[in-house]
């Protein structure tokens, strides 16, 4: 499929989107899910097809559906969330190339930037909408969260996103 992705801006539509993290702990028994309930973001297609643009997570919006575990991550332990109340990826380019979206950016956690180079699929294209859909894993040690009593929590964190785009009112 090749589409092509009206230029100008675009805005993230949270409520067709969706930010899921999820990682194995007690030593690899036991997945931990969570999703981040406020997300936002924006975009701008430019005239030659490259993009840039930047999505921001609420880090209290984490909801792994304990709230003891969600209050834990939301601490300086893990997020930090008092101090860094926001994630952001900060993608300076962007280059569609048939349905895939590959994205080179400054992932920011903990007030701690790192370079991400993701590559996301377009799952849909329309006029005024377009939804992207990308799988990729972090190292939450490379953002100062080594909290890791007895061992419990190793590997990478998996990151799933699903991010509508509307086109901005001109």
């Amino acid at each position: 499929m090749t589409v092509a992705v009206e230029t100008g801006l675009w805005q993230l539509d949270p409520t067709a989107s969706t930010v899921a993290l999820r990682h194995r702990t007690m030593w690899g028994m036991v997945t931990v899910k969570g999703a981040f309930a406020a997300v936002g973001g924006q975009g701008e297609v430019r005239a030659d097809g490259s993009a840039a643009g930047t999505l921001t997570l609420d880090v209290a919006s984490l909801d792994t559906g304990n709230t003891k575990r969600d209050t834990h991550l939301r601490s300086a332990d893990f997020f930090d969330a008092g101090n860094h109340p926001q994630i952001t990826f900060a993608a300076r380019s962007a280059e569609l190339r048939g349905d895939t979206v590959h994205a080179v950016g400054q992932l920011t956690v903990r007030g701690i930037s790192r370079p991400l180079s993701l590559t996301a699929r377009l799952a849909g294209a329309e006029a005024d909408a377009l939804t992207l859909d990308a799988e990729f894993t972090v190292d939450r040690a490379e953002f100062g969260m080594g909290w890791n009593q007895l061992g419990m929590i190793r590997g990478l964190t998996t990151i799933a996103t699903t991010l509508r785009f509307t086109r901005a009112a001109a």
